[in-house]
């Protein structure tokens, strides 16, 4: 069976869940599709209110969901997709403020090459850095952020970024270049070396 972030929505479960067997499902994703919303959005109760509906797609499908070894991967691209239709409400908002600091910065938008620091945030799911790597997350401007995370935690090749963020190559490179920058400075601020997430 193939599951698309529209399934659930599509295909109306034959035999409702019992709300024990459904609670049990939900309790062993909810972090995941809680922490994917947070990550982009940096709003807890935004991202509750994305998880919740995540949750009643997945109700409403639970049929094709219950015991697939997908749903994990269902549930993480549907938290993704609509909590990037979410952003979108706001995206007039962030791309102005992106271009007027382009516009400051001399309007670099090069390709630029990033081989040499690709593995800089490898390790950032380890708990000791959780909460560092989660906060300073927060302090970066939303342009940035969103690209951010979408490469480095929902390991999305730059090429789909640009497609899902309606945004050119170039700029999301800019973008994810820029906020690795801004997000070191906000570690070495903490006193956590960037160095030390590599390791």
């Amino acid at each position: 069976m193939h599951l698309t972030d529209d399934t659930a929505v599509q295909t109306p479960t034959q035999e409702s869940p019992s709300p024990a067997e459904f609670t049990t499902f939900m309790r062993t994703y909810q972090n995941m599709v809680y922490s994917t919303a947070a990550r982009l959005t940096c709003d807890p109760a935004q991202a509750e209110d994305i998880a919740q509906e995540v949750f009643l797609r997945a109700h409403r499908g639970f049929g094709q969901l219950r015991g697939n070894p997908r749903a994990a991967g269902w549930l993480k691209t549907v938290a993704t997709n609509l909590t990037l239709t979410h952003l979108t409400r706001y995206r007039k908002r962030w791309v102005f403020f992106s271009q007027l600091q382009n516009d400051e910065d001399g309007g670099d938008q090069t390709e630029l090459d990033f081989a040499a620091d690709e593995s800089v945030f490898a390790d950032v799911e380890a708990d000791q850095r959780q909460e560092q790597i989660e906060a300073a997350l927060r302090r970066l401007p939303e342009h940035q952020r969103v690209p951010l995370v979408l490469f480095h935690f929902e390991e999305l090749p730059y090429e789909e970024i640009a497609t899902r963020l309606r945004v050119s190559l170039p700029k999301v490179k800019t973008d994810i270049h820029r906020a690795r920058a801004a997000l070191a400075r906000i570690l070495a601020q903490r006193g956590i070396d960037v160095a030390e997430l590599q390791a």
